[in-house]
């Protein structure tokens, strides 16, 4: 199963991506690259696996050391990985293999259910309320919190919302700049107070607009910080109890491996936080946040941001990030993207070019 890699990707000359210039810019290929130490890592295990009949201790010792290896290079918690091992060995050993599998492929189904459970469950809803939510975004300078907020507002569009920005970042001077032009880009409203040095003043202002607009969802854009320190936190601390927030998300840097999970434990201390939002997953991290936030800290991965556009935000299924991992992909994730980019009207026409007998190759490639 682990065979069916690309063949470049094997000899570890995958094709780069073209770097990205600017907020639409899209490449021609998307791949999750942090995952690879890991794909390798478990190819490795499964093939000092096969031709055996049954998973026992003896056979199977080499193959556990090579995945738990492969976790503590992709940064994932030391701990975690200990727990995570534990798990797998006890579900793995002295299982018959079924007539149709091999134990390397019994062995990707135990690892697979595992890292599931690691990393849910996972409740994505927002839990909008009537009349106006009121989400507030956290997390330190560089993470794309002020993208992640447009993605957001995105991403509640397409379900039929109506939302509102507020920049209430007042810390980096450009922040407010960005917003709006976020909001031009998505005709999404934005608040904001040019001179005010009060963001829990910005806030409220804002929660009174949203309200006066029949805003649906309205998303707070808060001040980050190069690094966690006390004033950050009682400036959130205050938003927090002064402007009662419906929701805390925290949107961290998945490539800063295990310092995304101590920020993260960091965040939830002060806010008591109902989410994270994990950014850059298409880049070169070793993916270790991933796997280790939630077992940590307690906090869910909400969504994960895979790309620079305003559209590349998706709800966090552990089940498809399983399969990622494994180098299996997320098909769910595929089916549901090619249903949302799939034109209605055109299939009409396809089906009645069909019923006419004028359907033609290009029509067939088309489809495809």
């Amino acid at each position: 199963m682990m065979d069916s890699l690309h063949p470049l990707r094997r000899r570890g000359v995958y094709p780069k991506p073209r770097p990205v210039s600017g907020e639409h810019c899209r490449s021609p290929i998307k791949p999750i690259r942090m995952f690879e130490s890991l794909q390798q890592g478990l190819q490795s295990a499964m093939k000092s696996l096969r031709g055996k009949g049954k998973l026992t201790e003896g056979n199977m010792r080499d193959g556990l050391q090579l995945i738990e290896q492969s976790l503590l290079e992709a940064d994932v918690s030391f701990d975690v990985t200990k727990e995570f091992m534990g798990r797998v060995t006890e579900a793995a050993l002295g299982q018959k293999v079924l007539n149709s599998l091999d134990p390397s492929q019994q062995l990707i189904g135990i690892v697979h259910e595992e890292l599931v459970k690691l990393m849910g469950p996972v409740d994505v809803s927002l839990n909008l309320k009537q009349g106006t939510t009121v989400l507030m975004m956290c997390g330190l300078q560089g993470s794309g919190k002020t993208t992640t907020c447009g993605k957001l507002a995105r991403l509640l569009q397409k379900e039929g919302r109506k939302p509102m920005l507020a920049a209430a970042d007042l810390q980096r001077p450009a922040a407010i700049d960005q917003l709006h032009v976020l909001g031009e880009q998505l005709g999404v409203p934005v608040h904001s107070q040019r001179g005010e040095t009060d963001p829990v003043k910005v806030c409220r202002e804002a929660v009174k607009a949203a309200k006066a607009s029949d805003v649906d969802v309205l998303i707070l854009d808060t001040a980050g910080r190069l690094a966690i320190d006390q004033e950050l936190m009682d400036q959130l601390t205050r938003i927090d109890r002064q402007v009662g927030p419906d929701q805390a998300l925290l949107v961290v840097d998945g490539m800063t491996g295990q310092d995304a999970v101590n920020s993260a434990r960091a965040f939830n201390e002060a806010l008591e936080l109902d989410g994270v939002i994990l950014t850059k997953l298409d880049g070169d991290a070793r993916g270790g946040a991933v796997l280790s936030v939630k077992h940590v800290t307690g906090v869910p991965i909400k969504f994960i941001g895979t790309g620079e556009q305003l559209e590349s935000l998706e709800p966090f299924r552990p089940e498809g990030m399983a399969g990622r991992i494994l180098g299996m992909g997320d098909v769910v994730e595929m089916v549901r993207t090619a249903q949302q980019e799939f034109d209605q009207d055109q299939m009409a026409q396809t089906e009645e070019r069909l019923r006419k007998g004028e359907f033609t190759l290009e029509d067939f490639c088309q489809q495809l």
